[in-house]
C-alpha cells in the first residue's frame, strides 16, 4: 500500500515483500539534520528502527531527534564528514560505544553554483570531501563491522547527475558519478558476503541543497540568488516520498533506485543518445 504524501510522516506503510525486516535494527544516517536524511529518520523509527544521526548543523540535528519518538535515537553526534580526521574520530568512538550497525546510509551532500571555470580549486576539493570521500571513508571504516553482522546494507546517495552531466555542475557531477561507480564496483566485491549495497539516483528532491549551495566567483549576490531560485524550480518531490522509496528499496535489497520521473528520463536519455543527450539538454535549458 503507498503511503499518501504528507509533510512528517507519522506511521509505515505496509509492505509484504521483505527480505530485510527493519525492525530492531540499527541505522546511520549521515546528514540527518534536514531533507532526506531526515525524512528517512522520521520513516525508520516508525519501522522500529534504532538511529545513529549525524550531521553538521546542530540546531538542525537537534530539531530532527525533537521530532522522533522517543528512545528511537541511540546516539547523535555533530560531525563535518568533509573533515577526514573528524569522520575517522566518529567512526572510531561508534565501534567503541555501539555494540551493532546494520544500516549505514551516506546521506550527506552538498552542492556548488557556478562554473568549472569560476570554480577555486578548494571548493571543488570541498564539495568532493562531503559527497564522495565521506562515503568512500565510513564505509571503510565501518564495513569490518558491517560484514560482522547477520545481514547488512550499505546505501549510498548519487543523483540525477550521476547519470546525466548538465553544464554548471562539473564539481556535483563528479562527485555523484564517483559515488555511482564506487557503489557498482562494491556491490560486485561484496556479491557473496551478508552485505547489499544499493545505489540511489534521487531527481529533484525539495530539499534545502540548492539554498545552502556555495556560489562560484563568477556570481554577485543577486546573481547567486536568482540561480539558486532557478534550481529551486527543479526540486519538486516532497523528501518524505523520497524516504519512502529508500525504505522500500533497502527492505527489497534492492541494488539501484532512481527517484522521480526526472531521474528515470534522465537515465533513459543517456541510455538512448550517449553521445548527444547534452546537445539535447543545452537546448532545453536555452
Amino acid at each position: 500500500m503507498r503511503p499518501a504524501t504528507q509533510n512528517l510522516w507519522t506511521g509505515p506503510y505496509t509492505d509484504m515483500d521483505k527480505s530485510f525486516d527493519l525492525n530492531g535494527k540499527a541505522v546511520l544516517i549521515t546528514g540527518a539534520a534536514s531533507g532526506i536524511g531526515r525524512q528517512l529518520a522520521h520513516q525508520l523509527a516508525y519501522k522500529n528502527a534504532s538511529l545513529i544521526l549525524c550531521d553538521i548543523s546542530e540546531p538542525g540535528l537537534r530539531e530532527t531527534i525533537s521530532m522522533l519518538p522517543e528512545g528511537r535515537v541511540l546516539a547523535s553526534e555533530i560531525v563535518d564528514v568533509g573533515d577526514a580526521a573528524a569522520l575517522s574520530a566518529f567512526a572510531k568512538r561508534l565501534m567503541t560505544d555501539q555494540r551493532r550497525i546494520d544500516v549505514l546510509i551516506n546521506n550527506a551532500g552538498v552542492a556548488i553554483a557556478g562554473s568549472f571555470d569560476g570554480m577555486s580549486l578548494d571548493d571543488f576539493e570541498w564539495l568532493m570531501n562531503i559527497n564522495f570521500w565521506a562515503t568512500v571513508r565510513l564505509t571503510k571504516a565501518l564495513l569490518p563491522h558491517l560484514k560482522s553482522q547477520p545481514i547488512a546494507q550499505i546505501v549510498n546517495l548519487s543523483s540525477l547527475f550521476g547519470l546525466i552531466a548538465p553544464p554548471g555542475q562539473t564539481a556535483y557531477c563528479a562527485s555523484k558519478f564517483a559515488v555511482r561507480g564506487f557503489s557498482e564496483s562494491l556491490r560486485l566485491e561484496l556479491a557473496d558476503t551478508n552485505v547489499a549495497v544499493t545505489q540511489v539516483h534521487p531527481g529533484g528532491i525539495a530539499t534545502n541543497i540548492a539554498n545552502s549551495a556555495r556560489g562560484t566567483t563568477e556570481f554577485g549576490d543577486d546573481e547567486l540568488a536568482s540561480n539558486k531560485q532557478r534550481m529551486n524550480t527543479f526540486l519538486t518531490m516532497p523528501p518524505e516520498r523520497a524516504a519512502c522509496l529508500i525504505i522500500r528499496a533497502i527492505e527489497k535489497r534492492q541494488t539501484r533506485l532512481l527517484i522521480g520521473k526526472d531521474a528515470k528520463g534522465g537515465d533513459l536519455l543517456q541510455r538512448l543518445f550517449p553521445n548527444s543527450y547534452g546537445q539535447k539538454i543545452l537546448r532545453m535549458m536555452r
